[in-house]
């Protein structure tokens, strides 16, 4: 079984910075491609940013500029600096890992509050 463990949401002013963790465990193949979505309230869940195994990078327009991802392979970690973050970022966080055999696990999310 694998799991994925979020932390670092919260509550922040708008302005502000929070930084996200997902650590994948269990019985987990070789780890391809790892992310974060969110989902607002009363809205579709959207994809935030991306991490291949190389290192490309990719980012919705809405964050770019103010969101990194990175990721520790060796941890099978992935993170999500969040700076400048607004009051429409507000959202529950998830993260998602896929694996060398395309199959897809998602954590159980994260709130991320930003007041104005």
């Amino acid at each position: 079984q694998v799991q994925l463990v979020e932390s670092g949401g919260g509550l922040v002013q708008a302005g502000g910075s929070l930084r996200l963790s997902c650590a994948a465990s269990g019985s987990i193949f070789s780890i391809n491609g790892m992310g974060w979505y969110r989902q607002a309230p009363g809205k579709q869940r959207e994809w935030v940013a991306t991490i291949s195994s190389g290192g490309s990078t990719n980012y919705a327009d809405s964050v770019k500029g103010r969101f990194t991802i990175s990721r520790d392979n060796a941890k099978n970690t992935v993170y999500l600096q969040m700076n400048s973050l607004k009051p429409e970022d507000t959202a529950v966080y998830y993260c998602r890992v896929q694996d060398s055999r395309a199959y897809v696990y998602w954590g159980q999310g994260t709130q991320v509050t930003v007041s104005s």
